[in-house]
This record gives structure tokens, C-alpha cells and sequence, in this order.
């Protein structure tokens, strides 16, 4: 397995319990890849540097995962599909 980093923006019309529900979405989704979330970061709602759709504010989160890398691209295109999330970004992290 490699160590994978996930960062994902919200919408900022969604509330805490959405959030919560997004993000227990996305460890279901890694853990039933078959890989192992190591730490979970709700960063909170930050200003943005553009406008992504129609939003000037988002609620980023940080997620730390082992994945295998076939496994990876799969939680890339679920991420996809989800509407609240206007980006994300999945990078593998070193080793050190």
C-alpha cells in the first residue's frame, strides 16, 4: 500500500452535519477500497483566491490514507460524483 493525501473543498452553504456526513462518506469509501485512513483534518471554512462556481468560501478537509494505487483512481472518481465537493486534489505523500 502507498500513503496517499486527499484534499477536498466543500460548498459553504453546507452545514456541520452535512460535512460530517461527507466526510464519513469518503473513509467508508477508502476503508471499503481495502485501504486504512491514518488521520482526518476538518480544516474549516477558509476565502477562496477565485470563485468556483458560484462560491467565494469553502470548508476544506485533509484526509491521510494507505491505499493500494489502483484502489486510488477509484476514490477519485467517487469523489467526482459527489456535488457538495467543488475540488479535490489526491497526491501520494513520501515515505519520509
Amino acid at each position: 500500500m502507498r500513503p496517499y493525501e486527499l484534499m477536498y473543498l466543500v460548498q459553504p452553504t453546507a452545514d456541520d452535519e452535512r460535512i460530517g456526513a461527507i466526510s464519513d462518506r469518503i473513509q467508508q469509501t477508502i476503508t471499503g477500497a481495502g485501504g486504512k485512513i491514518e488521520k482526518v483534518n476538518i480544516i474549516g471554512r477558509r476565502r477562496l483566491a477565485y470563485r468556483i462556481d458560484r462560491f467565494r468560501d469553502g470548508v476544506y478537509a485533509l484526509v491521510d490514507f494507505q491505499l493500494e494505487p489502483k484502489a486510488a483512481r477509484e476514490i477519485d472518481r467517487t469523489i467526482k460524483l459527489q456535488e457538495e465537493i467543488l475540488r479535490h486534489i489526491i497526491t501520494r505523500r513520501d515515505m519520509a
